[in-house]
């Protein structure tokens, strides 16, 4: 702790880099899959949408499960690399590996792919579980200072942004570039590029940070069974987490339909590449100006006012039809607003943590980051399996001019439900109270 406080500038600006980046590896993987897998199964390697929806929701379910494993064994890891350093670099290599196969879809039955499908999404959900959740588990390990941890978490958050806008910029060209008329093989050496980059990138946190020792009096070796009876009498965590569930509901259906709206409804491949730049790249000032809102603002507020913004960007693109200033203003609000409730999520998950160490004296940290992100996973289980059924309702054909019914279905699923899905997080974070005792619980804990 003592080193800690004696940094220098530039020490402390080599560790929230270091740290930051590594979010920044992660969205050249993850945001591939949330922006472009769905429409390469069904528009280049022929699977059925129905198929694919299910696929990824069966598959998530179980990877959602995997997720807390993975939280409970970073717990008790012990190794002289720390407890989640070591799993953030080596778990980069099985990761690559998968996301590469991904793509590698072979030429066989349709049975064949959907079963190659289901393997190899699996493969990865798993492999990123084992590096994200401990960029969210280490930090605590990093720094005891709290403003650092938020200082150290907005960089993460920028890198996050920077690496997913880069993905949706530049993804579609470079496969049109490297593959030419053959889309798979522009997927799969893009992918590639990714991977491989990724594991480098992630080498720079495991070579620059230092977990430090854990001196925590409070209740450190409790059963899972206490774990989860303290989890679940934690009225602030349940809140936020039904609230965060619809939450990351809307985004996944808005990330996932992106391609199938602009292509299909709108009619433009370059302006889904334009927007899916706006709607990431744009996040990153929301951030930015999130910490000046918390000084005005409670979070649960600034929580529900980015939410706000959110739903209004919806309605915009929804009323200004195929209007491009419509669309780019729209789109603008969206990523703003989801930006700042996105900043909120991160900013409020410790929260809970402090509530339950207050009331039960359990230290709830590695068991509440892999269930956050258990709900984020189930949340794109569901929006795609709701997608891929929808695309199927309305009788969607790729490559091909669109029925009435296909077109309704791809807008529910980009604008509709999105919507629905920010109304009914807003309604349940209504009832989050914690920022009003949170004064006093910090008072308490400090002495």
């Amino acid at each position: 702790m003592k080193q800690k406080v004696q940094s220098t500038s530039h020490q402390l600006w080599k560790e929230r880099l270091s740290y930051g980046i590594s979010d920044f590896a992660c969205n050249l993987v993850w945001n591939v899959l949330t922006l472009y897998m769905m429409f390469f199964y069904t528009d280049v390697a022929g699977i059925t949408s129905a198929a694919i929806g299910t696929m990824i929701m069966v598959t998530r379910l179980f990877d959602s499960f995997a997720d807390m494993f993975t939280g409970v064994i970073i717990d008790k890891t012990h190794s002289r690399w720390g407890k989640s350093l070591p799993y953030i670099f080596f778990g980069s290599f099985p990761l690559a590996i998968f996301g590469i196969l991904l793509f590698c879809v072979p030429n066989i039955s349709m049975n064949g792919k959907l079963i190659y499908a289901y393997i190899t999404y699996l493969g990865i959900s798993i492999c990123y579980g084992l590096v994200n959740i401990p960029i969210s588990s280490v930090l605590p390990n990093l720094t005891r200072d709290p403003v650092e941890r938020t200082n150290m978490s907005t960089v993460r958050m920028v890198f996050s942004f920077l690496g997913a806008t880069f993905v949706s910029v530049a993804t579609l060209p470079l496969v049109k570039i490297l593959g030419g008329a053959n889309q798979q093989k522009g997927f799969v050496i893009v992918m590639s590029l990714y991977c491989i980059s990724a594991i480098f990138i992630l080498y720079i946190p495991f070579k620059n940070l230092h977990e430090i020792e854990d001196t925590d009096k409070i209740k450190s070796s409790v059963k899972l069974s206490e774990s989860f009876h303290a989890l679940f009498k934690n009225k602030p965590w349940l809140i936020f987490a039904f609230s965060t569930l619809f939450m990351w509901a809307s985004n996944f259906f808005v990330q996932g339909s992106l391609v199938y709206y602009f292509t299909y409804v709108i009619g433009s491949t370059t302006q889904a590449a334009v927007v899916a730049g706006l709607i990431n790249f744009v996040p990153m000032l929301g951030t930015i100006v999130t910490p000046f809102l918390v000084k005005y603002m409670i979070k649960r507020n600034v929580f529900i006012l980015g939410s706000s913004l959110a739903g209004i960007g919806l309605l915009v693109m929804l009323f200004g039809h195929k209007g491009l200033f419509c669309i780019y203003l729209g789109s603008i609000l969206y990523a703003f607003g989801h930006g700042i409730r996105q900043n909120m999520y991160f900013s409020m998950q410790a929260d809970p943590v402090d509530y339950s160490r207050w009331q039960s004296g359990i230290n709830l940290s590695g068991l509440i980051s892999a269930i956050n992100g258990f709900i984020g996973k189930l949340a794109m289980a569901i929006t795609s399996a709701v997608t891929g059924l929808l695309l199927s309702w309305g009788q969607y054909a790729p490559h091909h001019i669109q029925t009435m019914k296909a077109i309704f279905a791809i807008k529910a699923n980009f604008i509709l439900l999105p919507f629905i899905m920010i109304i009914l997080s807003i309604i349940v974070m209504c009832f989050y109270n914690l920022d009003k005792i949170y004064s006093k619980i910090n008072v308490e804990h400090t002495n």
